[in-house]
């Protein structure tokens, strides 16, 4: 691992991420209570009215509600996790098994495959997110946070198992796989040796890099305003207004067109929290990609 430093990089930065999320807030220096105040009088006799600037007693300000943003990141920091891990793992949990599928890269499956790759690889894939999870039977779903997670790892699965239904026809065409059928290996015995074993380095590589595909569409659609996890909140009579009820990072930027005129750090630190979840990945997916590799060659 010393001599593969992106992988002894990635290591590093997933390490820390892990503090955050477990050790974070049992830090004595986080307000695990997230108590906001919209006024602070300091000793000058003068006052200061939230969101507060970044300071000694709030090292990345506040929001609006006058709650310390480094708390809720770090209070935030196991949800998004959890969260983006949880969109990632379900994509690939369909998409292996659909690849697998369609190695012979003919017949429905094959076709299947093909036509929802095709489909959801026409519009970028921020524009289908907000189509699909403003459905009303999303929006209004009892378990909204579910079915989205469930929503956004299907806008993709066609990608993911295009790229494994290529790599899995490869291997169906090498020499071990003849060798493997004549001497009558088993079907689940030439899944497990040789497609799985071979496929492992390709997705754990492509795992790490869509882990920072997932990240980066968390905080596009909180620009826009489209949160995982709402509440619905009565404001008058018969009227009713969606309320986000979650830490996770990128709900911190919805009002990132605003905030970045008036108060610049709100949205500014989540977002750089967002890009280290990326920048892990990414570095983690390249560090692991030379070290398959290296021991391939």
């Amino acid at each position: 691992m010393l001599k593969n430093k992106y992988l002894l990089i990635g290591c590093i930065l997933l390490s820390f991420l892990l503090f955050v999320m477990y050790i974070g807030p049992k830090l004595p220096i986080v307000d695990t209570k997230l108590e906001g105040e919209r006024l602070y009088f300091p000793e000058n006799g003068k006052f200061q009215k939230a969101p507060f600037k970044p300071s000694e007693r709030q090292w990345f300000g506040s929001d609006r509600d006058g709650r310390d943003l480094f708390s809720l990141i770090v209070m935030g920091a196991k949800e998004t996790i959890i969260l983006i891990f949880g969109i990632t793992i379900l994509r690939y949990l369909i998409a292996i098994p659909l690849g697998l599928s369609g190695y012979k890269n003919r017949g429905i499956m094959s076709k299947i495959i093909y036509g929802w790759h095709k489909l959801f690889s026409s519009l970028p894939t921020i524009f289908i997110a907000i189509i699909v999870l403003n459905m009303p039977f999303l929006v209004y779903a009892q378990h909204r946070m579910y079915w989205a997670i469930f929503a956004l790892a299907l806008i993709e699965v066609g990608r993911v198992s295009y790229i494994i239904q290529q790599q899995a026809h490869l291997i169906s065409k090498k020499p071990y796989m003849d060798a493997g059928i004549t001497i009558g290996m088993k079907p689940i015995n030439l899944l497990k040796n040789y497609y799985l074993t071979n496929l492992a380095p390709d997705v754990a590589t492509n795992f790490c890099l869509d882990v920072g595909r997932v990240a980066l569409l968390m905080g596009q659609l909180a620009i826009f305003g489209i949160f995982m996890k709402v509440d619905f909140v009565q404001v008058g009579y018969g009227v009713s207004e969606i309320v986000n009820t979650s830490l996770e990072w990128g709900t911190m930027m919805k009002e990132a067109r605003k905030d970045v005129v008036t108060a610049f750090w709100i949205p500014f630190f989540p977002a750089l929290a967002l890009a280290y979840i990326i920048f892990t990945f990414n570095i983690l997916g390249e560090g692991l990609r030379r070290f398959f590799n290296r021991h391939l060659e």
